[in-house]
């Protein structure tokens, strides 16, 4: 190391120092200290070549113990720069080309980097040795920190491999989406590319230019990565809203709403790399599985129903009384309901406010056309839903009939469809099963604003019964699907 054995005892006593400190909050307890390096016998020592010898075969079994991934979680904003200057040049004077005390380094050259002693301190240009070159300013710190380093010097072709930094880093700049980040191989590319300077890694220039990159792209990394955690975690949210649990599938292995709240981002981004690259890849493999296949939304059709007794024990699509699950319905449940009855009202009512008025009556929906009649334009179109006069109440019940029946052959669609995927059939036929409730709601509202029409006289209501017969034969196609073949006939009648 240096040429003072009391300067080098002093930088590796730093570093021990932080290595048991480091240990110590791992392991929850006191590491035993040789004899002779505890912290008095290095202030009284006499024997300093005795105790370096001592100290580096006391270091080398640390660092065996402590990873990449430790060292970089232990690096905080709270860390003295004296002991990560110490670190250093603990790291570069070590002569060893193993990833680890490659990674280390790194980790040590980038937090320095990030945290100078001086805000801004990086920012301001200063100029080579003899005057003329212009040099960065980190690059300076390093030279001084590394002063006594013997490191190989750069030959032109790890020269050009530096220069390849700035394009990666503008290239790594450029994404807007982790899918597309970890599938360009940068990560990698990287990697491969800070192993080709052997040696020369711990060369002032080659970490000048390293840890600024590092900066660079960790911040983008990290911006897209939680941007990724975050929708899949709200897509996860919604789910189980709904009464859901499996978001989708990624390699092979269902991946349910109980994973995704497990999934610590912070936790991620603080280990290394190397070792998280795997699980960084499953987040962006389930976000892009998600927007192509959302949980909610494009599954293939359901199978016949199996007749035996035994087929129906074993089936699960099978549900349970439906009468037992429509006393379960809960607030909640007609609550988060509602809500999504109100969007369709407002999806079909924008539609028809500016549609031509030859189609007006002619309403897209996600899987079907819904046909309007007469009434239920003018109802759609009219700005008296709320009001408290006959018409409003008019206006009101033929938008809650139209829209609940909409939201009914949505729902109905989805359960078509939902053949592979017994969790996802079971969250349709549960909404339906909601929607029945609040059909029953609706049903009871417009009784009363028939006997209101009779009573106050007026042709208001003569619209009400095209719109409650389409309701009618809505209703009667849901429970026919989630009652059993042995009951559907008498429920029919029991209406």
């Amino acid at each position: 190391m240096g040429e003072d054995p009391k300067w080098e005892l002093a930088i590796l006593a730093t570093v021990q120092g932080f290595y048991e400190k480091l240990l110590q909050e791992h392991l929850g307890g006191e590491v035993p200290v040789p004899a002779g390096l505890e912290a008095i016998s290095l202030q009284s020592g006499d024997d300093v070549h005795g105790t370096l010898l001592s100290m580096h075969r006391w270091l080398r079994l640390l660092d065996l113990a402590i990873t990449p991934a430790m060292l970089r979680r232990s690096l905080t904003p709270e860390t003295d720069a004296e002991i990560a200057e110490a670190m250093l040049r603990y790291f570069t004077r070590k002569k060893d080309i193993s990833d680890a005390n490659r990674d280390k380094t790194d980790l040590v050259a980038t937090f320095l980097y990030r945290h100078p002693r001086v805000p801004g301190q990086w920012e301001r240009h200063g100029y080579g040795l003899d005057g003329s070159v212009p040099l960065a300013p980190f690059e300076i710190a390093l030279l001084e920190i590394l002063a006594d380093a013997d490191v190989p010097a750069l030959s032109e072709e790890q020269m050009h491999l530096l220069r390849q930094f700035e394009r990666l880093q503008e290239e790594a700049g450029k994404f807007r989406d982790l899918n597309a980040l970890l599938d360009s191989g940068v990560i990698v590319r990287v990697r491969e590319l800070k192993q080709l300077f052997d040696a020369s890694f711990y060369h002032p220039s080659v970490l000048a230019t390293i840890a600024p990159y590092n900066t660079a792209f960790g911040q983008r990394f990290d911006e897209l990565f939680l941007k990724a955690a975050k929708e899949i975690k709200n897509f996860a949210r919604e789910l189980e809203e709904q009464g859901g649990s499996i978001l989708g599938n990624v390699d092979g292995m269902d991946v349910t709403v109980e994973h995704v709240s497990a999934l610590q981002e912070s936790e991620l981004l603080r280990i290394d790399y190397g070792t998280a690259l795997e699980k960084f890849r499953r987040v962006s493999r389930l976000r892009k599985t998600l927007q192509e296949h959302p949980p909610l939304r494009h599954v293939p059709p359901v199978p016949a129903r199996k007749s035996s007794a035994s087929a129906k024990a074993a089936d699960p699509f099978r549900l349970p009384d439906l009468e037992t699950m429509r006393a379960a319905v809960t607030p909640q449940q007609i609550s988060s309901e509602e809500g999504k009855l109100s969007k369709v009202e407002e999806s079909i009512r924008a539609f028809v406010r500016v549609a031509d008025a030859r189609f007006r009556h002619v309403v897209p929906m996600r899987y079907f056309n819904l046909i309007l009649t007469p009434a239920e334009v003018v109802a759609f179109c009219a700005e008296d839903r709320e009001e408290k006069s006959q018409q409003g109440r008019v206006t009101h019940a033929l938008l809650r009939m139209v829209t609940l029946a909409a939201r009914m052959t949505t729902e109905m669609e989805e359960l078509r469809r939902t053949k592979n995927s017994p969790s996802l059939w079971r969250l349709h036929a549960d909404a339906l099963v909601v929607l029945l409730e609040i059909e029953r709601s609706v049903q009871e509202n417009v009784k009363r604003v028939m006997v209101s029409g009779e009573t106050e006289g007026g042709a208001q209501t003569e619209a009400i019964p095209a719109s409650l017969k389409k309701l009618h034969e809505c209703t009667a196609l849901v429970q026919q699907t989630l009652l059993p073949a042995d009951k559907v006939a008498g429920a029919a009648g029991g209406r």
